[in-house]
């Protein structure tokens, strides 16, 4: 075929990833977890039996081909929904439709590509047409069903996870498009490389790369980075502050800190940032695990996190971002402790228990002779008088056994308070023999 047939349709180019779209599932690329012979989605297919399922990926990970090519295989009518564009009326329409297509003996494919974006009364509306199958449901969403779908619905439908496109699937593509347009693509070997970085293995987006590409060239002329970069300018990251990815990408960054990486840790910090990220809520993580898992194992994290907040405050981006940075791996490389994160917990949950109980009367001010008859402020001793500085005095409620909250650990500067709390209790318990004498 002809590659000015294939890629026209009445005179209009089509986009190229419509072009390549693959027919059978042994076109698809990135997928072999799913499409292998051994692959779910595959054994699904030769049973001849297509259950209602959901499809949860990257865009252009092919969640839209992949339901195409089941329901030609399985000869059932496809209908397509995208669920922004639909309401409860266009849902009523496909499944009236599809209830008089099922008394003639077709079965119809339902693809609603970004299912997550119904609310949940709109996604009960599924539930009865996919019981009694008058609709076989394959739904498309980037984001976690587990979190967006209900659970009705869930609980109907398996759910299959698409892989972002590898570079090495990409290079798959590339040949695909290569072949079609019957001449290599005017890259140098490095920006044939940067094409896959920049398209992030979103497979539709790295089509409509290589189409520019291809488009814009002149004849002979190859193009190197730096050329590629200002035809295809700059991509923004895929991002959502308000979806799973933002929580990921946080997640990411607290565990890198927490295992004491800095390179993983400034790295996952660059990922929000250059995303968009509202940076102060970066921040206020940063300062969480400044007080969280380094704590008094270095009692300066959580002074660096009020300096670089400080910093960023009067400079904002992209000046301010550095203070930010260097926070990050001011955390990864600190001694890490959850000593007093553990102790708030176990203090918080034993005042819950207690939270009745007065203190001893000798630690309670006497203003007044009543106070003072009634024992207020009797036999306390002040520290800073005596010998030690301690008199290992009860601080706790009278009749409650002495719990023990705080364990500083043997790394930065908790090794110092652990050794002044082990020389103190030493004292504690010898002014307690004493007492008894």
């Amino acid at each position: 075929m002809q590659a000015d047939t294939l890629f026209s349709v009445g005179g209009i180019q089509k986009p190229l990833a419509d072009r390549l779209r693959p027919a059978s599932l042994d076109d698809v690329v990135g997928q072999a977890h799913l499409l292998s012979e051994k692959g779910p989605l595959r054994r699904m297919l030769n049973s001849g039996k297509v259950s209602s399922f959901i499809l949860w990926g990257p865009p252009g990970t092919g969640k839209t081909t992949i339901a195409r090519i089941l329901a030609d295989e399985v000869k059932l009518h496809f209908e397509s929904l995208s669920a922004v564009f639909s309401g409860v009326a266009d849902l009523r329409k496909v499944f009236e439709i599809a209830t008089q297509r099922r008394k003639m003996g077709k079965g119809t494919l339902l693809f609603v590509d970004e299912i997550h974006r119904f609310n949940r009364a709109q996604q009960d509306a599924f539930l009865p047409y996919v019981e009694d199958g008058t609709v076989v449901l394959v739904g498309a969403t980037t984001e976690n069903p587990s979190f967006e779908l209900n659970g009705a619905l869930l609980s109907r439908c398996k759910v299959f996870v698409l892989n972002r496109l590898t570079d090495e699937a990409l290079e798959e593509l590339l040949l695909k498009a290569e072949k079609a347009f019957e001449k290599p693509i005017p890259l140098d070997e490095v920006g044939r490389n940067y094409i896959k970085t920049v398209a992030d293995g979103d497979g539709r987006y790295f089509f409509s790369l290589v189409d520019a590409v291809y488009s814009y060239a002149s004849e002979n002329e190859i193009l190197d980075k730096e050329a590629l970069e200002l035809l295809l300018q700059k991509r923004f990251p895929n991002y959502d502050k308000n979806a799973e990815n933002h929580y990921n990408l946080i997640s990411a960054l607290h565990k890198s800190i927490r295992g004491s990486d800095p390179d993983a840790a400034i790295y996952w910090c660059a990922r929000m940032i250059t995303a968009g990220e509202d940076v102060k809520y970066l921040l206020r993580r940063l300062t969480r695990i400044a007080s969280e898992d380094i704590g008094l194992a270095d009692p300066l994290a959580l002074v660096q996190a009020h300096c670089a907040w400080d910093a960023y405050e009067r400079l904002g981006s992209p000046e301010g971002d550095l203070a930010v940075a260097s926070l990050a791996v001011y955390l990864a490389t600190a001694p890490k402790s959850v000593g007093v994160y553990k102790a708030w917990n176990e203090a918080k949950q034993l005042a819950l228990e207690t939270g009745t109980f007065m203190p001893p009367k000798h630690i309670l001010n006497a203003p007044t002779k009543l106070m003072a008859s009634l024992g207020y402020n009797e036999g306390y001793q002040y520290d800073p008088d005596l010998e030690d500085s301690f008199s290992g005095q009860n601080y706790f409620p009278e009749g409650m056994k002495r719990p023990l909250f705080y364990r500083p650990v043997e790394r930065g500067f908790e090794r110092e308070i652990k050794k002044r709390i082990s020389y103190w209790n030493e004292l504690r318990i010898k002014k307690q023999k004493k007492s008894k004498i």
